[in-house]
């Protein structure tokens, strides 16, 4: 694992709302940090309502995590393009964020309640 990286349990519930709904719930959340960037979220797939999540064409490789894959949210207003992502086969080190998915805050909420 990169040493500018560390991947955390987090405390208490977190959830993802998006398009005015609850997409997500978890008390098994990760959080993983990274350098001098703001923490990150990282949900476990069976706590989000993955009925709601579309797989883009979209990807990203990043040289610490490996290859990125990303989630439009279907809601009611609308697609929320690229909202989320995933690393399905993550570098080693980070195999902690496999079967995880995170979002971004500036096009969903993400909140510890």
């Amino acid at each position: 694992m990169s040493d500018h990286i560390k991947i955390s349990p987090t405390d208490g519930t977190w959830v993802v709302r998006a398009g005015g709904a609850v997409i997500g719930e978890s008390t098994d959340a990760l959080e993983l940090t990274e350098g001098h960037y703001a923490p990150v979220i990282y949900f476990p797939r069976s706590d989000i309502a993955m009925a709601f999540l579309e797989k883009s064409d979209t990807v990203s490789t990043c040289p610490y995590k490996g290859q990125a894959t990303y989630y439009s949210i279907i809601a009611k207003s609308g697609p929320i393009k690229d909202a989320a992502w995933s690393y399905e086969a993550p570098k080693a080190g980070m195999e902690a964020i496999a079967g995880h998915l995170s979002f971004y805050t500036s096009k969903v909420t993400v909140e510890e309640v």
